[in-house]
């Protein structure tokens, strides 16, 4: 009997495909445009057989299949789906093609649930909720917006008036006030350091460290865009509207956000012209991960929270006089591998692999390489160390700045 097959996947892949599924039906994506479920399905082979782990990630580049193929893993759970449309070819010369075509030469196999997460009770919608309703100590910490001690000056000249370069007076061409003017000339030389681009911590939130409580502030919560017919998953849909019992300083909320998703350096704030963001209060939120338009347009609320909106559907929200905060797209959208999905995939995965592995045993006679691969107990569940947004925050250092509070 030969064992390398051809014709299906290994058994620990069909363990965690089922146990995906149990999680987030594909019943529960946004069937218009997505293309969830089992995207790359690699033969087996039990001789070179992979690892029962499964990398979890936002998007599959090259750096996260790099990390799979030297992990050895067996399955790549990636959130955004690597192929959204047809292909009429494969080649190595396109970088997502040639991805594919790597794992599936070492075996590893690609599932994508994307907006089935989304829609999920439990799922990512929720788990952004529960930040931007959890709790920090009383009284909760003032956020402070960076505001320059004094103004740099723009040209040399507004800095030789202000005493900070020396200029030399020659007696001999004294000319008359008018006469001395010139065009000012553009500070070039002005030396400044930057750090490094920063991106949100990949590791779960730690409420012993970061003291927030998620989902502890009084408020009700409804789904703003149902999705009906999924059994056992009522109560599934798309974006999440809270409302607080009580309103609260959207310096509060900049701060719990900062602290859910992983204390990132910085993100875009959006707030009305001629508002000051300490005099703010929310009662109402409107959230969606990612890119959140098309579920968050028309909703009426103080704060729409999300990963991204264009320029111009900030712009007209602020000028309704919502209050909008991005945290770029993917970053809305990470954290919830290491502090959601990863404990819920490990615990029923255990339970998939156990019944997988009985049929396997039962099924068939079995060589000793696919008995090795079915007596093999061991599953793990990691999130990838290379996903990352592709943009980071860079901070300009050499700017002295002193914190102004704000609440």
């Amino acid at each position: 009997m030969s064992t390398y097959t051809t014709d299906r996947a290994s058994p620990f892949t069909r363990a965690v495909v089922s146990s995906m599924r149990r999680l987030y039906p594909e019943a529960l994506a946004d069937q218009s445009f997505d293309n969830t479920g089992l995207l790359l399905e690699a033969p087996f082979d039990p001789i070179r057989r992979q690892m029962n782990s499964v990398l979890l990630t936002i998007d599959l580049t090259k750096a996260v299949a790099d990390e799979a193929i030297e992990r050895k893993d067996c399955v790549v759970v990636a959130y955004h789906p690597i192929i959204f449309r047809g292909f009429k070819s494969l080649t190595l010369s396109d970088c997502q093609q040639q991805s594919i075509l790597r794992l599936a030469l070492e075996g590893i196999s690609v599932y994508s649930p994307h907006t089935a997460v989304d829609a999920a009770p439990g799922g990512l919608a929720d788990w952004l909720a529960d930040i931007v309703t959890g709790h920090l100590p009383n009284p909760e910490p003032a956020t402070h917006t960076a505001q320059p001690e004094k103004d740099t000056p723009e040209t040399i000249e507004e800095e030789e008036e202000e005493g900070g370069v020396e200029a030399e007076a020659d007696p001999s061409t004294e000319q008359p006030a008018e006469a001395k003017k010139k065009p000012q000339r553009p500070r070039m030389s002005l030396q400044r350091t930057y750090s490094k681009p920063t991106y949100p911590s990949h590791r779960p939130v730690d409420t012993s460290k970061t003291d927030l409580d998620p989902s502890s502030v009084d408020h009700t919560r409804s789904v703003i865009s149902p999705v009906t017919g999924v059994q056992g998953f009522e109560g599934a849909g798309f974006g999440r509207l809270v409302t607080f019992n009580e309103s609260q300083p959207l310096t509060h909320l900049v701060e719990r956000i900062a602290h859910g998703v992983g204390s990132p350096k910085g993100f875009p704030l959006a707030i009305p012209q001629g508002k000051q963001v300490e005099d703010i209060q929310i009662r109402t939120v409107g959230v969606s991960a990612g890119s959140g338009h098309s579920v968050l347009k028309g909703v009426e609320a103080d704060l729409l929270f999300t990963g991204e909106l264009s320029h111009h559907e900030a712009l007209a929200a602020t000028e309704k006089g919502q209050c909008v905060i991005t945290l770029f797209h993917s970053n809305s959208e990470r954290g919830y591998l290491s502090s959601v999905l990863k404990e819920k995939l490990t615990e029923v995965l255990k339970e998939e692999w156990e019944r997988v592995r009985n049929e396997v045993a039962e099924a068939q006679e079995l060589t000793p390489e696919w008995e090795d691969a079915v007596k093999d107990e061991d599953v793990l569940v990691e999130c990838s160390e290379r996903d990352r947004d592709p943009f980071g925050v860079v901070i300009l250092q050499s700017s002295k700045q002193e914190g102004k509070p704000l609440s």
